[in-house]
């Protein structure tokens, strides 16, 4: 029986190392890693933050209609938020941080399995695809989203230390589903006349493909201006880095799996 329980160990260890190839996606270099584990699984390292500390909200918006993509997005089996140890660990330490202040963290994204940037690049090549245009990408055509680097072949979501998210003030205020077909309003739009997220006032919507999403964007100025600025205090505080392009994506310093892309699905 020991010889078996170690030989199981041993047979799951593989497994989450165990390269995966992807016909859509190029050739990793030889110093990156696509690692896989079972369905319903998560690899040794990797938590559900909910289970760490159930106060941070969730509005996971792959795992619903309510994307660029306009469906639920490959992978993605159940709305949770999935990190590493260390970026949980870290983001805990954000969220005791800002409910100081009187707000709470509310994920959009965490974990993203290589799968579902796969079913990203699909859906950016469809160029007929427009059926989201109205809110995400309003200014831009759809043919620009890879040379803007809107749309990538690889995540730093996949290495399961990025995570997408906002400030949402105490006590939260209810916010109404998202209706399939339902009219969409342009991400960059007034708060008012945006999708009605109960997050604090950003600027833009969340996965807003226009530059006004960039954190430090001169046009943003005001409530929203110091909205972003308290999210992005209280996640350098804790450990992670902004990507300046994006007001919601953070990344862990020190992420344990830099080179390693995961291709697990989003459940437990």
């Amino acid at each position: 029986m020991r010889l078996q329980r170690v030989a199981a160990a041993v047979l799951l260890a593989l497994a989450v190392l165990a390269p995966v190839s992807t016909a859509s996606a190029a050739p990793l270099p030889s110093s990156l890693r696509l690692s896989s584990i079972r369905p319903s699984s998560l690899p040794p390292g990797f938590v559900v933050v909910s289970q760490r500390d159930p106060s941070i909200l969730h509005d996971i918006r792959y795992a619903t209609a309510h994307n660029f993509l306009g469906r639920p997005v490959a992978g993605y089996q159940e709305p949770l938020c999935v990190l590493t140890r260390e970026a949980a660990t870290a983001l805990i330490k954000a969220q005791r941080e800002v409910r100081r202040q009187g707000y709470t963290l509310k994920v959009y994204d965490c974990y993203r399995p290589q799968r579902a940037v796969n079913d990203f690049i699909a859906w950016a090549e469809d160029l007929d695809d427009t059926l989201t245009k109205a809110e995400f990408y309003p200014t831009l055509d759809k043919s620009v989203l890879f040379d803007l680097g809107y749309i990538a072949e690889r995540s730093g979501h996949s290495r399961g230390s990025t995570l997408d998210l906002t400030l949402v003030k105490l006590p939260p205020k209810p916010q109404r589903p998202y209706l399939p077909g339902e009219p969409l309003q342009p991400c960059t739009n007034p708060v008012s006349a945006r999708f009605p997220d109960n997050s604090i006032n950003m600027g833009t919507g969340y996965d807003c493909f226009d530059t006004l999403a960039n954190t430090l964007d001169p046009r943003i100025t005001g409530a929203p201006l110091a909205n972003r600025l308290t999210l992005k205090q209280a996640m350098t505080n804790a450990g992670f880095t902004n990507f300046d392009l994006e007001w919601w994506h953070y990344t862990l310093a020190g992420e344990p799996y830099p080179d390693t892309y995961f291709d697990f699905p989003v459940a437990h």
